[in-house]
């Protein structure tokens, strides 16, 4: 039996397959630039997969989404199935703005539009 737990989020995420560039220095001192994915997105933080270098909880690394870039704080690393690809749940640095707030917004937008009133009800 699964046992729920609680959404700890403080804001929606966007479901997404998003192409990154991410770099950083990895747990050995040596820096990397790498291709990635961010899986779901919000303001303040994003679900990361296909790293392949090791970061760890607290390193920061940097995001390049299109022509935006922001810094992130790696907050949790799970390793895939086969344990040499990574899932990274990362948290924007407050002093970087979000590097896809017009995803966001798409999204939310898509889901927020009103419905189109039945075709018997009387326009206003």
């Amino acid at each position: 039996m699964e046992i729920p737990r609680p959404d700890r989020r403080r804001e929606p995420r966007t479901p997404i397959d998003l192409n990154l560039l991410v770099w950083g220095i990895d747990i050995h001192g040596e820096r990397f630039l790498q291709e990635a994915h961010a899986r779901d997105i919000s303001l303040s933080g994003a679900l990361l997969s296909g790293l392949e270098t090791d970061v760890r909880s607290g390193d920061v690394i940097g995001v390049l989404c299109g022509q935006r870039k922001a810094r992130f704080r790696v907050v949790w690393v799970r390793y895939d199935d086969a344990g040499d690809k990574m899932m990274v749940a990362v948290q924007r640095l407050a002093s970087d703005e979000c590097p896809w707030p017009e995803l966001l917004n798409e999204a939310s937008e898509s889901d927020s539009k009103p419905a189109d009133p039945p075709a018997d009800s009387p326009n206003p």
